[in-house]
């Protein structure tokens, strides 16, 4: 295994070690893209087998390649896309892959610029970049894509133009946690409407330190995209944002952290500067504001005295508390049981507060459907215990013929998964602020999986899946 290996004694036997590494990680992902497409292959002859219709041949194969590399579903699914491109289109990239020529990261770039390519443009983009013969020798990412673009208006410009088209149609906007408590807003737009908003941001920046403002112009542009985007400068109009933290947090100054959801971890003296001393705009959700009372152990329509005026002056915005209680033990959130077929706005709020996001390991998309982990149509009860909170994505992967789902007992709630292959994967409810429990330890493979892993790194190059059925 590589953890075996000992540097070098000597700097240029190092920077020799690092090269190596840097193509047994390319042969890696030659290897797992051959693999990837056989196991594909033979899911779809297996779902065909089973009488699955044609247009569901393949539900759950990326899922489950995201799975075994450890990998959201999201992307397991873009990593099987690539692999169906590398092995069937693109030949020449592959080579270049295995040989260490391109890593991982580049050949994608390659891949993801032919994407509107037929089959037969896409493979004559290969030919003609052949980067397995050192056409792409010395380039950076920006250098590659650009020659991978231009490859590709000079074989097939139509559908180049027809891609350009088609990409207003995926205009979205996404937002990404980053550090200290901030947050990317990302808006992917036409770029005659992109140009347009930052232009309207950048004048009325202009305009405000033209007029003495103190503010950067970057700050400038920020709040004005607020208040334009949430009708006032705060950017809190009437938004329930499931603020969770401790008691000891909120009212005895404690430096436990807090959770906000759709973030993350947050400070405890930012949670408590948000909620007493937040901009002016009450929050209401679904239930009456500022009430104190729980209306169960899980929390539910709660009444009770209004408490704005415990947070501040009257310009305070109105606080909504909603009481959690957990195992003292175990930190395990505790919950109500319920007979009823979909879940009851009280109990959809417990689980969302106890998962956070999507409990598919490795995906942390958030929370879409609130899922029955044993179907209610096979008698599974809708409680806490059999409920989990999935994206949509997974909770329709999770129905494909082949995968199944339990809860098991632990100090946390656990939800595990099977694949159609046999292959199990567990995902334990996160740790609410307050709790301090250890994760289990890794997995760890055993003297002769050692044994295995080292022979197979040596011969990792000329890796094929038994029985390929990629020809």
């Amino acid at each position: 295994m590589v953890s075996a290996l000992r540097p070098a004694t000597d700097s240029a036997g190092m920077i020799d070690q690092l090269r190596e590494l840097e193509d047994v990680k390319s042969a890696a992902a030659a290897a797992q893209a051959r693999i990837a497409v056989t196991f594909d292959l033979l899911q779809r002859r297996a779902q065909a087998a089973a009488g699955m219709p044609a247009d569901k041949l393949g539900a759950g194969v990326g899922a489950q390649i995201a799975l075994a590399r450890r990998e959201s579903p999201a992307k397991g699914g873009r990593l099987l896309g690539l692999a169906q491109a590398l092995v069937t289109e693109m030949p020449h990239t592959l080579t270049a892959l295995e040989t260490g020529v391109l890593n991982e990261w580049r050949a994608t770039l390659l891949v993801r610029e032919t994407a509107c390519l037929t089959a037969a443009d896409r493979t004559a983009v290969d030919a003609q970049l052949a980067p397995d013969t050192g056409t792409l020798a010395g380039m950076g990412d920006r250098a590659i894509t650009a020659a991978a673009r231009a490859a590709a208006y000079r074989c097939a410009p139509r559908s180049v133009t027809d891609r350009a088209a088609h990409a207003a149609t995926e205009r979205h906007v996404s937002l990404r946690p980053a550090p200290d408590t901030m947050a990317y807003l990302t808006a992917l737009l036409p770029v005659a409407q992109a140009v347009a908003v930052y232009t309207a941001l950048a004048r009325h920046a202009d305009t405000q330190r033209a007029a003495g403002d103190p503010r950067s112009r970057g700050q400038l542009m920020a709040d004005a995209l607020v208040e334009r985007a949430a009708g006032n400068p705060g950017g809190i109009s009437g938004v329930d944002i499931q603020l969770v933290m401790t008691d000891r947090t909120l009212f005895q100054a404690d430096s436990e952290p807090a959770r906000l959801p759709g973030y993350g971890t947050v400070p405890a003296q930012w949670a408590r500067a948000l909620v007493t001393t937040g901009p002016t705009d009450s929050l209401e959700p679904d239930g009456p504001a500022g009430s104190l009372e729980p209306d169960g152990p899980a929390g539910g329509s709660p009444s009770g005295a209004d408490t704005s005026g415990d947070f501040g002056d009257e310009a305070a915005f109105k606080v909504w508390l909603r009481r959690l209680y957990t195992h003292p033990g175990t930190g395990e959130l505790i919950g109500m049981d319920s007979r009823a077929r979909i879940f009851p706005p009280w109990l959809r709020r417990f689980i969302q507060a106890r998962d956070d996001t999507c409990r598919t390991p490795y995906c942390d998309a958030p929370i879409r459907h609130l899922d029955h982990i044993v179907s209610h149509h096979n008698g599974g009860p809708t409680t806490a215990a059999n409920g989990a909170g999935l994206c949509e994505a997974c909770n329709h992967t999770k129905e494909t013929r082949g995968w199944t789902a339990r809860a098991i007992q632990g100090p946390r709630h656990t939800l595990e998964l099977t694949t159609p292959t046999g292959h199990t994967y567990h995902s334990t409810a996160p740790s609410l602020p307050g709790t301090q429990l250890r994760s289990p330890a890794p997995e760890q493979p055993g003297s002769r999986q050692r044994r295995q892993l080292r022979h197979h790194a040596k011969k990792l190059k000329h890796v094929r899946p038994t029985g390929s059925l990629a020809a």
